[in-house]
Parts: C-alpha cells; sequence; structure tokens
C-alpha cells in the first residue's frame, strides 16, 4: 500500500512538472510572436501633429526698389514622424494667357469681300500658356521646439510693356514669359522669418526675394 502511494505521488509530480514545462514552452512561444505583431501597428496612431500657418512673400526688386509684392498664406501640419504618403500642403494659382500663332507663309485668305476687293483678314489662331504659382509644403517637428519645412516653389509671370527688356525687341513680337523654380529645407521657430532665396533675372535684371515666416496656430 505504501509503495503504490508513493508510484501515485511520483506519477503526479512528474505530471506537474510536465504541465509546467509545457506552458513555460507555449509563453516563449507566444513572446516573439506578439513581437513580430506589434510593428504592424498603425504607425500614425501615436504621431502628434501641430498646426502651423506658413507665409511666403515673393518680391520683385529694380535695384533697391520694391516694385511688386505677392503673398501666399498656407496651413500645414507638423509631423513628429514623416507620415507615408506625403501629405503636402500645396496651394496653385495662375491663369492661360492666350497667344496668337502666325500665320503659315503660304496660306491664303478663307474668305473674301466684294468692298473694295480686299480680301479678309486670315482667321487668328490661339495656343494658351498657363502662368501662376505653385507652392508645396510639408513639416516636421525636430523635438527642440523648431520645425523642418521642405518648401518647393514654381513662379512663372509674363513681361509687361513698361518693363525694360535688354536686347530684346517687343513691338508686336509675341509676349515673354519667365520663370523660376527652386527647393530647399528651413529650419525655423515659432514667429520666425527668414529668406527662402534670391535670383536676379538675367532680361531684365529684376531682384526676386522670397520670405518665408511660420507661425505655431493656438
Amino acid at each position: 500500500m505504501t509503495k503504490h502511494r508513493r508510484h501515485l505521488h511520483t506519477l503526479a509530480f512528474a505530471v506537474t512538472l510536465a504541465v509546467s514545462l509545457g506552458t513555460g514552452d507555449l509563453q516563449a512561444q507566444a513572446q516573439p510572436q506578439s513581437q513580430a505583431q506589434a510593428p504592424s501597428q498603425p504607425a500614425g496612431s501615436k504621431n502628434p501633429v501641430i498646426p502651423l500657418q506658413v507665409q511666403v512673400v515673393i518680391s520683385r526688386f529694380q535695384g533697391e526698389k520694391r516694385i511688386g509684392s505677392l503673398p501666399y498664406t498656407l496651413a500645414v501640419n507638423a509631423y513628429a514622424v514623416p507620415p507615408f504618403p506625403p501629405r503636402p500642403a500645396q496651394l496653385k494659382m495662375g491663369s492661360n494667357v492666350p497667344i496668337m500663332l502666325p500665320a503659315a507663309i503660304n496660306e491664303k485668305p478663307t474668305n473674301e469681300t466684294a468692298i473694295g476687293g480686299a480680301a479678309a483678314s486670315l482667321p487668328r489662331n490661339f495656343n494658351y500658356q498657363n502662368i501662376g504659382t505653385q507652392i508645396d509644403c510639408s513639416a516636421l517637428q525636430t523635438g527642440d521646439a523648431r520645425f523642418e519645412l521642405n518648401i518647393s516653389i514654381e513662379d512663372s509671370s509674363i513681361y509687361v510693356d513698361d518693363q525694360v527688356v535688354k536686347g530684346v525687341s517687343k513691338g508686336n513680337d509675341p509676349p515673354i514669359f519667365r520663370s523660376f523654380r527652386s527647393r530647399n529645407d528651413l529650419i525655423l521657430r515659432d514667429g520666425q522669418s527668414t529668406q527662402f532665396t534670391a535670383a536676379t533675372d538675367r532680361i531684365s535684371g529684376e531682384v526676386i526675394r522670397i520670405d518665408v515666416t511660420l507661425n505655431v496656430l493656438k
């Protein structure tokens, strides 16, 4: 009887040990699996956003005299971690300018009028050129109360009659267009302004300056 009890006690101990070891193995296997599933959580679930107001001013100077200034304002979200896909604030403003196409050299009038025997003028064909400004801006938090702005600016315009265009005959010639493109990263604090870029028009001699100001929206 004593041997039988001892045998049962030994068997119970072995079963308890096996269950304990099996549970430990399951926990060891479950831990790597939970760690592997962690990266699959939404990356933007803990990505704080700070709303910003970014002002871009494009100014034109003839010497030291300012002859034009165009301000643009964008509402930009500053992320702690870059979002994917990127979501920059965009602004696009412009107009389509008609350009009369020259008539073919051997083209004949399509209509003639009996008045004075004069030929009617040729029909006019136009092409359209888009001019204006496009600004793309995104922002990241740098962790030291500053923000990294990534700004891309494209601007095109047309020379007006009262502008001096060196070495170019105007008269009845087709209009002359100018354009520039710039892209850069800026580090700014709340309320800080800086010059984004400055460039000189090689035809008119005008200087184009772009200033950027950042403000945190409360």
